[in-house]
């Protein structure tokens, strides 16, 4: 299966969910479903580069930390994040996040993330070997 994100829907807020042939895939889908909750990430340019650095005790609340400093990063540095590289051991992530600094005419922001949390929060491997990462983000 090709590594690919979604939405799913959860109330007033918006599930994200990063699916990929690897756990770093996952994420990297789940990181590209947060930005397309604001706008669409093919639309996003890759003018600057930022490292983001996480650690946490398992798979799940490292998915949310992920999503939570990214989020962090769109809100301070007023940017969209297109691409992402995840590297992992054990359970620290870092990664590039390259993107451009929002333009409203050309981006069209739909909505402002407000953080990701602990619902629908879900980090494995299916039984076709593929790596779903997910859960709910507040808008």
């Amino acid at each position: 299966m090709p590594a690919h994100w979604e939405h799913f829907r959860h109330g007033a807020d918006i599930g994200v969910r990063g699916v990929g042939a690897t756990l770093r895939e996952a994420y990297e889908q789940a990181a590209l479903a947060l930005t397309a909750v604001v706008t669409d990430p093919a639309c996003v340019q890759s003018r600057k580069v930022f490292s983001v650095d996480c650690t946490a005790p398992d798979r799940e609340l490292l998915l949310v930390d992920w999503l939570n400093a990214i989020i962090y990063e769109m809100a301070t540095r007023n940017m969209l994040f297109g691409q992402f590289e995840v590297e992992l051991r054990e359970h620290q992530l870092s990664a590039p996040v390259a993107g451009e600094t929002v333009d409203r005419a050309r981006h069209r922001p739909a909505v402002e993330p407000k953080g990701a949390t602990y619902t629908e929060l879900r980090v494995d491997e299916r039984r076709d070997g593929s790596w779903v990462a997910q859960c709910v983000v507040d808008v």
